[in-house]
């Protein structure tokens, strides 16, 4: 077996490992998808060490987990098909090589591995731009480990192009590739936020120093005095791996003499006081809330709670825990009314109060505890939990007052947000009613326009020209008396009779299209029971009203279900029905109009004018219009008016 092969197996150990520490110590939703990703990446390693003409399968393994992480799942469609395409494509090679009986090429190899980190990198970066607290943290601690691996890729690569050292390339290569899953170990069990960041700025400055070093050997030592020779080559590679130490260890040692330094002159971690004093200070830069918790939390976890600190948030006695240093994954409470009256009004909680009020947060057993209540103004806002271990001292009356008044500052902070998204939200809102407004004044302006034309296109082609022709018969009739033709006249005078009847009719039909008398003087029922008269369609109309209401809540509701009728005669089809219903209490009047005709999909269909116009007159008296109606299934109009009827409103 060569050198590669067992490389290649000790990578398989090394992902297995790190999918086993998944499935034990990552958060329940995101576990089991992560772990097959480093399963699988296991598995090819071990059957590329196998038979080299699988090492392809690897290169698919670690492209689909750079896509998948830091939770585990393909969550989008472009990276489902990705993931499928590099799959099918290292398959496809895979099959290839079996079939010819040859190894991977390894320039091809090389090439293939460099473009598939970059299309990894850039999931990973766009994944950590919309990513939450979590999922940076896991994200850092990769890209920690990534760095370190490409610094360590290319400082073998510099030494043998230096000193054809270290032998072989490949297995040393594949030893760099070893950072990535111990990275991705160390973040399951480190879970702090701060130790991810810190990590990650290691890394980074190690790995650029490293750089460094090589590139100012690559061109002091090569560019100037030529390739080495014999001895000088043992010489290089000594004093390179010395530069290479120095530039690793130059910054965290630099940081731990200062932390010594400050020991001896007497600094410690923040005080509780002092983390009092930083969260109120945060509070007034603006910082955004979820940073601001995590610093909290973080700040509580250095100074009061060595075995942990979490902040719980809700409204209306459901809780969640929001964030929590070492993180404890998603959790949700549910508090009675009862509960939720006695844990706001509480000052702060130990072990035993705990226990009664808020058991969940009781576990794990062990240590000291403290649950202070986030409050404003009597409203139970979240909750601030801290906690020690056995062998550290108990909470002092000091802690316990710092820890209120956090609570009360993230109380404040807490209602400041919600009133912030309720402004928006009402501004939003706001913003459409005006968008409404202005819409609804344009259909209103439109329509009386549009109406006025009917009435004046009625007025022409009807009474105008009914009146046109008895000026004509009128005219006929006198030269006719003239002549002395006195039978002639009276059958004119017939027919002017019944000319006028007919302009007559037509006049008060058009003045009841404008307001119906009868409206006014009989009221709502007797009104449409005289419009379903007209109705294309068999109307029948149930009327159950308290008396009569306001006109202009008559005008509107009248006008509304004779809109509604003449949308049911166009639409609901032949042999349809329309029924109206009118009934109204001390304070609404309400108004259903229903057929059983064809319907339509009201989910996906926009209103028609009618019905935009029925809403607009609804609208202007604060009424509300509904419609509901199923295909083949008949359609229903609702009106609801906030109405008052005039007996009722005179007392």
């Amino acid at each position: 077996m060569t050198g590669l092969s067992i490389m290649s197996i000790a990578l398989g150990g090394v992902w297995a490992v790190a999918a086993i520490v998944v499935l034990q110590r990552w958060a329940p939703a995101t576990r089991l998808h992560l772990a097959l990703s480093c399963a699988g990446a296991a598995v090819t390693h071990v059957l590329a060490a196998m038979w080299p003409e699988l090492a392809p399968l690897v290169l698919g393994a670690w492209f689909v987990f750079a896509l998948a992480v830091p939770g585990g799942a393909l969550g989008t469609a472009p990276r489902r098909v990705f993931a499928a395409v590099a799959l099918a494509a290292t398959v496809g090679w895979a099959v290839v090589l079996e079939v010819v009986g040859d190894h991977p090429p390894m320039t091809g190899f090389v090439i293939v591995a460099v473009a598939g980190s970059a299309g990894g990198a850039v999931a990973s970066i766009a994944r950590y731009a919309k990513g939450g607290v979590e999922e940076k943290r896991i994200l850092r601690w990769l890209a920690a480990g990534s760095v370190l691996a490409a610094a360590f890729i290319v400082v073998c690569l510099a030494l043998d192009l230096m000193t054809d050292k270290p032998h072989p390339l490949p297995v040393w290569v594949a030893a760099g590739l070893l950072f990535v899953p111990i990275a991705l170990v160390l973040s399951a069990i480190v879970t702090g936020t701060r130790a991810s960041a810190a990590v990650l700025l290691e890394a980074i400055a190690a790995a650029g120093l490293a750089a460094l070093v090589v590139i100012v050997y690559l061109v002091v030592v090569v560019g100037i005095n030529g390739s080495p020779h014999g001895h000088e080559r043992d010489v290089l590679i000594a004093s390179l791996a010395a530069a290479l130490v120095v530039a690793a260890l130059a910054v965290p040692v630099r940081r731990r003499l200062i932390a010594f330094a400050d020991r001896l002159i007497g600094a410690t971690d923040p005080s509780t006081d002092e983390v009092v004093s930083g969260f109120g200070a945060r509070m007034s830069r603006a910082v955004p809330m979820d940073e601001l918790m995590l610093q909290l939390v973080e700040s509580l976890r250095a100074s009061v709670a060595p075995a942990g600190a979490e902040i719980w948030t809700g409204a209306g006695g459901a809780l969640a825990r929001t964030v929590s240093v070492p993180s404890r994954g998603a959790e949700r409470i549910e508090l009675s009314e009862q509960d939720r009256i006695v844990v706001g009004r509480a000052r702060i909680g130990g072990p035993s109060w705990t226990a009664v009020w808020l058991p969940t947060l009781a576990q794990p057993a062990g240590g000291d505890l403290r649950v202070v209540p986030v409050a404003h103004l009597g409203e139970l806002l979240g909750l601030i939990v801290v906690r020690r271990r056995p062998v550290d001292e108990h909470y002092t009356e000091d802690d316990e007052r710092a820890l209120v008044e956090v609570a009360r500052q993230l109380g404040l902070a807490l209602h400041n947000v919600r009133l912030d998204s309720a402004l928006q939200a009402s501004l939003a809102e706001l913003a459409e009613r005006n968008e409404e407004l202005q819409a609804s004044r344009l259909r209103i302006v439109t329509a009386a326009d549009s109406s006025r034309r009917a009435i004046e296109r009625n007025l022409h082609d009807g009474a105008q020209q009914h009146l046109v022709a008895l000026a004509v018969k009128l005219g006929l009739a006198r030269s006719i008396a003239e002549d002395g033709d006195t039978g002639t006249v009276l059958g004119l005078l017939e027919d002017l009779r019944a000319d006028v009847q007919t302009t007559i009719g037509e006049l008060r039909e058009l003045a009841h299209g404008i307001y119906p008398p009868l409206l006014r003087d009989r009221g709502l029922g007797e009104a449409l029971r005289t419009a379903a008269t007209r109705s294309p369609l068999p109307c029948s109309v149930d009327v159950d009203l308290p008396g009569r209401y306001a006109e202009e809540i008559e005008t509107a509701a009248y006008f509304c279900c004779l809109e509604a009728m003449q949308n049911a005669g166009k639409y609901a089809g032949d042999g349809a029905t329309i029924t109206v219903r009118l009934h109204g209490t001390t304070d609404v009047l309400c108004c259903e109009l229903s057929d059983d005709g064809a319907g339509f999909d009201a989910s996906t269909t926009s209103l028609g004018h009618g019905f935009l116009n029925m809403k607009d007159r609804l609208g202007a008296i604060g009424g509300e219009l509904t419609v509901e109606s199923t295909p083949g299934g008949g359609t229903v109009v609702r009106a609801s008016i906030p109405a008052q009827p005039l007996e009722t409103a005179a007392r």
